[in-house]
């Protein structure tokens, strides 16, 4: 069993096809084929049913796949340990991000670090925390940044910053005028709020229970400038975090004053899989950036 062999099959169980496989790793594919075939005398299985127009796994091949995929993770990793050894600074980090993060924290941060170590290249993997967290424990990405607390004790978390919820209303209302909202307040008015699954919608209805009102919700986007959209044009209320506070014509953000209205941010590791040195520079470097962002908030 060879290395490229196992990289071949999962190339076809990611991409569906020998056609789309063989473009992904730069082969023919009859030679692509062929290391299939190899691959499958030698563990004395089939491991695809080739159907006309795709490549299903078989039932060899499903409990197979997380098996190769290991080990090629583990090859990697080995290999970004050696490296390390030498103290280069080459190599790649790919960070996962929710949403309602990405945009306000990455362009600076991922700029200056560019700056600094030019070398590293970083890809990012914008999605919700519990597929974020799915691919951590797959080992497709080598970190993500989200809302804590994350519940699992096979990763590890660091802390980065607390910020609190700004109250989105529109300019005329009745409430503008506030220097701080409580969310008592905002009872009975008309919810805009993020679609489930985003771990800032959870964060927001956790502070109105606390605060025993429920929203009403009457409109749900998987986008904040959706959201400020519809608020502007007066359909509602909504809610955002300090960092998406900014300038927005018909809107008003005023702080809400609850205890609890408030979310911690913070990067999430797995503690099974191998920290670079790369990784471990981007992660003192976002340590750095949002600890100047907690003394100018403080």
């Amino acid at each position: 069993m060879e290395v490229h062999q196992l990289r071949y099959f999962c190339a076809v169980a990611h991409h569906g096809t020998f056609t789309r496989a063989s473009e992904a790793e730069h082969v023919a594919q009859p030679s692509l084929s062929q290391q299939i075939l190899k691959l499958e005398a030698e563990l004395g299985a089939r491991l695809f049913d080739r159907l006309p127009r795709s490549a299903k796994l078989t039932v060899f091949g499903k409990a197979f796949l997380p098996k190769a995929e290991r080990i090629l993770r583990e090859l990697d990793e080995a290999k970004t340990e050696l490296r390390d050894m030498s103290r280069n600074e080459k190599g790649e980090v790919i960070v996962g991000i929710i949403p309602t993060i990405a945009a306000y924290l990455l362009p600076r941060l991922l700029s200056d670090f560019t700056l600094r170590h030019p070398l590293v290249t970083i890809k990012i993997v914008e999605d919700i925390t519990a597929a974020l967290m799915q691919r951590l424990h797959e080992g497709t990405i080598d970190m993500a940044v989200v809302a804590l607390p994350i519940a699992g004790s096979e990763l590890a978390s660091v802390e980065l910053f607390e910020e609190r919820f700004y109250a989105v209303i529109p300019e005329k209302h009745r409430l503008a005028a506030r220097a701080s909202i409580s969310l008592a307040d905002l009872d009975r008015e008309p919810f805009l709020l993020l679609k489930d699954g985003h771990c800032f919608r959870d964060g927001l209805i956790a502070a109105c229970q606390k605060a025993k009102m429920s929203p009403s919700v009457v409109f749900e986007s998987g986008q904040f400038a959706t959201i400020l959209a519809m608020v502007a044009s007066g359909m509602g209320v909504s809610a955002v975090p300090a960092m998406a506070v900014q300038p927005q014509p018909g809107c008003k953000f005023i702080p809400i004053s609850d205890k609890h209205s408030t979310r911690t941010v913070g990067i999430v590791t797995s503690r099974h899989h191998y920290q670079s040195r790369a990784q471990r520079l981007l992660m003192k470097q976002m340590r750095e950036a949002c600890g100047e962002r907690k003394r100018d908030n403080g």
